[in-house]
């Protein structure tokens, strides 16, 4: 049983022409011109009864505009689309509140405005309290409230609605790790009891740990339809590549890497901040190749490259390769990523630039606390007081 289908939407946006100089351009200051603009382009999907299913793509592709459909706040220039379900959107939590109302009021007011009846709400105001963790702060204006409760109490009054179907952006992100985690379990417990789930995102670690399939767009097409762990590391790989395709361009089949692999005293894929970390990439080239480059990217749950390391950043050697299998090793005498959890991409390319093969670790990176340092990233550093030297390096045994 289907709970949501999209059928051959479009959505078309004017959008002003640019002008000109001369007499022309004054004339189209007086009688404006506009050109079209499709945010969307024939777009069809469904989604099955309990199934979760995550859009991806990069800025531009479209998401922001599917999402304004599937939550009714605007139509679409042409297509259909039809819910068979009680929808509750978890986007733009607490964008609804009135600042002078308190927390419990807000709750009400909120709740109406989504869909609630006030005996529902007034059973699961207790439960709404409690998973915001505001406490007694909920007979106080929601002005004097922190910008995480806030957001907070808006996440708590939209999980707690019973749809059949939940459309999530990127309100996930809201509040500190452990009100993250109570999210991920309330979706969780949803998708359990049998909810159907949309999440829009650039989460690509979340996608891939909250989804059964995934959609990539661009261009406001959809260009690549499957299971989650393929269609991102796809997205991913494609990145890595410079591609604008769902899959990235290769210029030769002679090599491909098999294999990416994070190895440390710690474990066989976690590591610490500031302790060293080894990673192996392994290939397979079925005719002798010379002058290229590995590369191997350490990349956000959105795709962000943090760190590239590349064969030819000490020496500028060229790499030659007989056929055959091989491994090319990096190493990290102290790793500078901060707790938290990464994606690892491999490349090989000439070093024209032309791109071989690009390969998607899978695995996350997991990076637990080590050296205690503050910032976006660690780096190993001395200081000095009164003639003494100390250091902040690799704590590893």
């Amino acid at each position: 049983m289907r709970d949501l289908e999209v059928s051959h939407v479009s959505k078309r946006y004017w959008l002003p022409a640019q002008t000109s100089t001369g007499s022309r351009g004054l004339w189209r200051r007086i009688w404006p011109s506009y050109e079209p603009f499709w945010a969307l382009d024939d777009v069809s999907f469904w989604v099955d009864r309990g199934e979760a299913i995550g859009i991806i793509g990069p800025n531009g592709a479209g998401k922001s505009t599917l999402l304004k459909l599937l939550s009714e706040i605007t139509a679409p220039t042409t297509g259909e689309i039809r819910l068979y379900g009680r929808l509750s959107a978890l986007i733009e939590v607490g964008s609804g509140f009135h600042p002078e109302l308190t927390g419990r009021e807000n709750v009400f007011l909120s709740g109406s405005i989504l869909g609630m009846r006030r005996a529902e709400i007034s059973s699961k105001l207790d439960q709404i309290v409690d998973f915001a963790g505001v406490g007694e702060f909920i007979n106080a204006p929601v002005k004097w409230y922190s910008s995480g409760m806030y957001v907070r109490l808006g996440f708590a009054i939209a999980a707690h609605l019973d749809p059949q179907i939940l459309l999530v952006d990127e309100a996930l992100a809201v509040g500190d790790e452990a009100f993250q985690r109570k999210c991920y379990e309330r979706i969780d417990a949803l998708r359990a009891a049998g909810k159907t789930i949309v999440f829009i995102s650039h989460d690509l670690h979340t996608v891939q740990r909250l989804c059964d399939r995934a959609i990539l767009m661009r261009h406001g097409r959809i260009v690549l339809d499957g299971d989650a762990p393929s269609v991102v590391s796809a997205y991913r790989r494609a990145v890595a590549s410079g591609s604008t395709h769902a899959d990235p361009p290769v210029e030769s089949s002679s090599i491909a890497i098999t294999a990416v692999t994070a190895t440390s005293r710690r474990g066989a894929t976690n590591v610490a901040t500031g302790h060293p970390l080894g990673v192996r990439v392994s290939y397979f080239a079925s005719d002798a190749l010379d002058d290229l480059i590995f590369e191997l990217w350490y990349c956000t749950d959105s795709g962000s490259v943090l760190h590239c390391e590349q064969t030819t950043a000490s020496s500028n050697e060229p790499l030659d390769l007989d056929a055959g299998g091989g491994e090319v090793e990096f190493h990290c005498d102290a790793l500078g990523l901060q707790p938290g959890t990464y994606a690892l991409l491999a490349r090989v390319r000439r070093r024209d630039g032309g791109v071989l093969h690009v390969f998607d670790a899978g695995t996350p990176l997991v990076v637990e606390p080590g050296v205690a340092t503050r910032g976006s990233f660690f780096m190993p550093y001395t200081w000095r007081a009164n003639g003494r030297v100390m250091s902040a390096k690799s704590g590893a045994a």
